[in-house]
């Protein structure tokens, strides 16, 4: 569908615009903050041609589009009487609490990610000019080279400025006030005493001297400051005058207090990052690179990959290099590799559609739209490309490979890993792609509807067309409903035991969510397995690790081959006392046989209720 239909379905299936708080975008995705996200139907939305996947993430409710996102959001600006959040400063209007790492993360990437695409765009013509300087191409005293060289590192010299107007939105502070605090730490007048062994003080008080320029942490410091400092003002002071001294108090305290405080420990800081992630890195190339290849995309998907932008820039702003992007690479390429096998031999063809574009986007650095739309939905793709990165991480780190500037990982970002072991960097992203292909092809996947396409092909002879048959899974608790993605346990949030959704339980009694036969009641008590009369084969498994406390707190009602009716009780247990032993008692509800269906549909709210409809089966 067309961006403008498109827009207008999504802001339909997030429960319209009514149901929204805010809404900006990053490079792939729409990021809502919802006011009920129970009012959104995402089962429909990943349905919806043009949407790749729908992500709950850091109490954002993230729609997934692709490259195609900026023009579909300024769609729903013209559509809706919706204002831009991140140019406005709103991107976080919610009451959800989201705890520390997600508020972090969500400052980081809120921070960063406007100027991710000035970063990458500067970094691979930085590297392209080292490039062409190293082949003597031209000069570095020419004008040629003067006006390259500033046009591909000007973004990272004025980096503080451009955080400045990125923080300023984010802590909701007067932006042209944040970019006079950075123009301060990097005033030409400032940056020339740094050099100077002359001591100088403030009103008494030494002052430490360090170039910001091309710093991060200080201006963000400074600028979370300044926000809680104009807030206080504004209180007092009257606002026929209020426009004028509440920039010059923020001005007259921000900076001193940044060149005397905020300043040198931001710097510090940064150099500690960039230290300890060296010291890291030293100890073994080999194990870091392996690491970093396999578990980058596994970042990316739970939104933490924000929280390595800082050390990567403060890397190259005090090493003057960063040795953690050309591992990155490799992890991007096995995946645009493991896309790419797909497209090979998949024999479905909106698979391979998907497959083949995808494919192009992740060669230059664009992953979601190959995670969620191909990779991460089949698993084995997903799994080959995380050993692919591994091997192919491990080679450039070995290699000893560096990154002279920042940018996106992925094939255009070559040039900027020009230099000390450029060769390796090539071998590494080479061989995690060509692997990753291998695998894929060689030892296969499940191709969705392969059996389908076959059935497809065949005369129309005597077929019968019959309507499609559902069959309802209701709740055995009242709880919180939760994505299975959530729980902490790997078989179950991979979807390895089969599709569902997990329960949080308010309290602990559990009913049968099916007429069916109970096929296992594990010793301990914290499973069940039911059968439904409609084939429906489905695990509830109370907690996680829960089987450590050999039945304790837990009261079986039924026993194996006993004949059950939806809403019978089959178990009783001890909600606080499972807590209060250290135990996590969110309760996974999982057809182990969703393979066989054609979709399972998720109850879209919020809470679940004792015999209230939770899935449904299409067969």
């Amino acid at each position: 569908m067309s961006n403008k239909d498109l827009s207008k379905q999504i802001i339909a299936l997030v429960g319209g615009e009514s149901n929204v708080n805010s809404v900006f975008h990053c490079a792939t995705r729409l990021r809502f903050k919802l006011k009920d996200n129970g009012k959104a139907d995402k089962a429909a939305l990943e349905k919806t041609p043009g949407v790749i996947t729908v992500v709950e993430n850091s109490g954002q409710f993230q729609v997934v589009i692709g490259n195609n996102v900026a023009q579909v959001f300024e769609q729903i600006m013209k559509e809706t009487s919706l204002q831009d959040a991140e140019k406005n400063g709103k991107e976080d209007d919610s009451s959800e609490s989201t705890g520390v790492l997600g508020k972090a993360v969500d400052i980081i990437s809120s921070i960063f990610s406007p100027i991710l695409g000035a970063l990458a765009g500067a970094g691979v013509l930085k590297g392209l000019l080292a490039l062409i300087l190293s082949l003597k191409w031209i000069s570095a005293t020419s004008g040629t080279y003067l006006i390259l060289n500033a046009a591909s590192d000007s973004v990272f010299y004025f980096l503080p400025v451009f955080l400045a107007v990125t923080a300023a939105r984010k802590f909701k502070a007067n932006q042209f006030v944040s970019v006079a605090i950075a123009g301060a730490l990097i005033y030409p007048s400032v940056i020339t005493a740094v050099g100077s062994t002359e001591s100088l003080n403030f009103i008494g008080i030494p002052i430490v001297l360090v170039n910001y320029s091309s710093s991060v942490i200080p201006i963000i410091l400074a600028v979370w400051v300044q926000s809680s400092v104009e807030k206080w003002f504004r209180s007092i002071i009257h606002e026929s005058v209020r426009n004028i001294l509440v920039p010059m108090f923020a001005l007259l305290i921000v900076i001193p207090l940044t060149f005397l405080a905020f300043g040198p420990v931001g710097s510090l800081i940064s150099e500690g990052l960039a230290s300890g992630y060296t010291w890291l890195y030293n100890l073994s190339p080999l194990v870091a690179g392996a690491i970093a290849g396999a578990f980058w995309q596994v970042f990316v998907i739970f939104g933490v990959h924000w929280g390595f932008v800082p050390i990567m820039l403060s890397n190259i702003a005090t090493l003057g290099y960063d040795t953690m992007l050309p591992i990155l690479a490799a992890a991007v390429l096995s995946q645009a590799g493991a896309v790419f096998g797909v497209f090979l031999k998949s024999k479905n063809t909106q698979l391979k559609a998907l497959s083949g574009s995808s494919t192009l986007a992740a060669v230059f650095g664009i992953t979601e739209p190959t995670i969620y739309g191909v990779t991460l939905k089949l698993k084995k793709p997903f799994i080959y490309a995380c050993i692919s990165g591994a091997i192919g991480g491990a080679i450039i780190a070995v290699g000893g490979a560096r990154a002279i500037a920042f940018s996106l990982p992925g094939l255009l970002a070559l040039p900027t890993y020009f230099g000390t072991g450029f060769a390796w960097a090539a071998i590494g992203i080479v061989v995690a792609f060509v692997l990753a292909v291998i695998l894929v092809f060689v030892l296969g996947f499940d191709d969705p509807e392969a059996a389908a396409t076959e059935n497809a092909s065949r005369p129309f002879v005597n077929q019968e067309i019959t309507e499609i048959d559902k069959e309802m899974i209701f709740s055995p608790l009242t709880g919180t409903l939760l994505p299975l993605e959530s729980l902490p346990d790997e078989a179950f949030a991979t979807g390895a035991m089969g599709k569902g959704i997990v329960i949080e339980p308010s309290s602990g009694v559990l009913t049968s969510p099916v007429n069916g036969t109970v096929t296992t009641v594990f010793p301990t008590g914290h499973a069940i397995g039911i059968t439904s009369e409609g084939g429906a084969e489905l695990l509830i498994h109370v907690g996680v690790n829960t089987v450590k406390l050999k039945g304790k707190h837990f009261h079986k009602k039924v026993q194996e081959g006993d004949k059950v009716e939806q809403g019978q009780l089959l178990l009783e247990f001890d909600v606080d006392a499972i807590r209060a032993a250290g135990f996590v008692t969110a309760t996974p509800v999982i057809v182990t046989n969703s393979a066989g269906y054609l979709d399972v549909l998720k109850n879209t709210g919020t809470e679940a209720r004792n015999g209230e409809l939770l899935l449904t089966l299409i067969h």
